[in-house]
């Protein structure tokens, strides 16, 4: 079932119930009063955030929300019942837009919070309410008003402590299963990667932290190039960005790569520099120490440190595990 990250959907509150026309009837009372009651409220469509969840996978096979009707007024002074609420769970780092206008409504970064996404219609009010000194037996009342409708537009972006980012076949997805207990398809060929995935990092007296392997990028992907801003949304809320490099390429190829990814997170958004990196040389198991000497030294000439691993063979990963826990969750002693 694959990863869905956006969606259009229609939301529709509840009407709200009308008024009702209605007099006493009482034996000794011949001019009985007005006591029609007033017409329920119609219920609401609220978007609740959802940490237990991480997709919109439900907005597949839904994509109509209705709230209740309210119930319409009664003799006796008995006012309509209110119609019942819609409930719909979103996961955290859901967006919220008008489809129409793209403006942007609610972002749901926390959990349980509450969006009212459609408001439900209030009820009309019976005759019992146009009661006057000078009109004791109106026929009057008023109908419901409409429950809002339109329709919206969900995006995704995950939010988690750490990103893997690289080109395609860099080995992000094998890398991912070291980190975690995540089984990402791993394949070697371009794209294996086609929607986010995440993991669980577990290291000793450090909290769980959420790492996210995201689709492979291109050059051109802030433009919407191979996978573009299906990689690209998911990165604005990670707290770390790890840069994996193909080792194994040819001659200065890993610093090219890093260049094209450097230059692609810039024309997206140019603030996405400046959070905290770290730079892994992957696949150091196919070439010997002389090449990743030099590599290292390539790198420190530009003034970066890279920090080499095989994912492939699991060298160096207890470190990097270590590595990242106390960057983002640092024991304090």
């Amino acid at each position: 079932m694959g990863f869905i990250d956006e969606a259009k959907f229609f939301v529709k509150a509840g009407d709200g119930g009308n008024g009702c026309v209605s007099f006493r009837r009482e034996k000794f009372v011949p001019r009985g009063g007005p006591n029609g009651g007033d017409g329920g409220k119609g219920g609401s469509v609220y978007l609740v955030s959802d940490a237990r969840l991480h997709s919109l996978i439900d907005f597949r096979y839904r994509s109509h929300f209705k709230a209740e009707r309210g119930s319409n007024g009664q003799g006796s002074d008995k006012h309509g019942k209110g119609g019942k609420d819609c409930i719909v769970s979103v996961p955290l780092g859901s967006v919220l837009k008008d489809a129409e206008s793209g403006e942007v409504l609610a972002d749901l970064t926390e959990d349980g919070v509450r969006f009212l996404a459609a408001q439900g219609g209030k009820g009309g009010f019976g005759n019992a309410r146009f009661a006057t000194s000078t009109n004791r037996a109106p026929r009057k009342a008023t109908p419901g008003i409409e429950g809002e409708e339109h329709w919206l537009k969900i995006e995704l972006k995950l939010i988690a402590d750490i990103g893997l980012i690289g080109l395609p076949n860099a080995g992000k997805s094998t890398l991912l299963s070291k980190l975690s207990a995540a089984q990402p398809k791993v394949a070697p060929y371009p794209f294996t990667t086609l929607e986010p995935q995440l993991g669980v990092l577990q290291v000793r007296h450090h909290r769980p932290l959420i790492v996210a392997d995201i689709p492979g990028l291109v050059e051109g992907a802030h433009k919407g190039v191979g996978l573009g801003h299906t990689f690209l949304r998911h990165i604005e809320r990670t707290k770390v960005l790890i840069h994996v490099l193909d080792g194994a390429g040819e001659e200065d190829a890993p610093f090219l790569d890093l260049q094209i990814l450097e230059r692609e997170l810039a024309a997206f958004k140019d603030e996405l520099l400046d959070r905290r990196q770290i730079i892994l040389l992957n696949k150091i198991d196919l070439f010997d120490r002389d090449r990743l000497k030099e590599l290292q030294e390539m790198f420190t000439a530009k003034g970066l440190e890279v920090f080499p691993i095989s994912a492939q063979t699991g060298e160096n990963i207890d470190q990097l595990k270590n590595t990242l826990a106390e960057l983002i969750d640092p024991v304090m002693y």
